[in-house]
């Protein structure tokens, strides 16, 4: 990545090599449309996935792997799915960039994190 923070989302993509630019795009697509009426934007320098101006999602790209955060901890119904991948305590998960992308574990993440989200903000409404 470059040194310079990128301010959009297309100019951090741009920053990667070819392989890598496509596999943002590929997440970027599968996280539009797993949460329906999401914004985007750079946070902590990366791209993030937001829902009323609620964090849902944030990625990035790395040597060596794609990183999704956060991920749901302590799920039952993500054990078999996350026993593959490298996670970390923090809420993280990796994907290496030598593997096809998860997409529907990445919209299945997605779709989860957009329920907490919603649970946890509409009783503030």
């Amino acid at each position: 990545m470059a040194a310079v923070k990128p301010s959009t989302i297309d100019e951090y993509i741009k920053s990667f090599p070819k392989e890598v630019q496509a596999m943002l795009k590929q997440i970027r697509q599968t996280l539009k449309k797993a949460i329906p009426g999401c914004e985007e934007k750079i946070s902590y320098g990366i791209p993030t996935v937001t829902l009323d101006g609620h964090y849902v999602v944030y990625y990035a790209a790395h040597k060596k792997h794609i990183g999704l955060y956060p991920v749901p901890e302590g799920a039952k119904e993500f054990e078999r799915d996350f026993a593959k991948y490298k996670t970390s305590g923090k809420g993280a998960i990796q994907f290496p960039l030598d593997e096809p992308m998860p997409l529907s574990l990445i919209t299945k993440i997605a779709r989860y994190r957009k329920r907490e989200v919603i649970r946890k903000y509409s009783n503030n409404r």
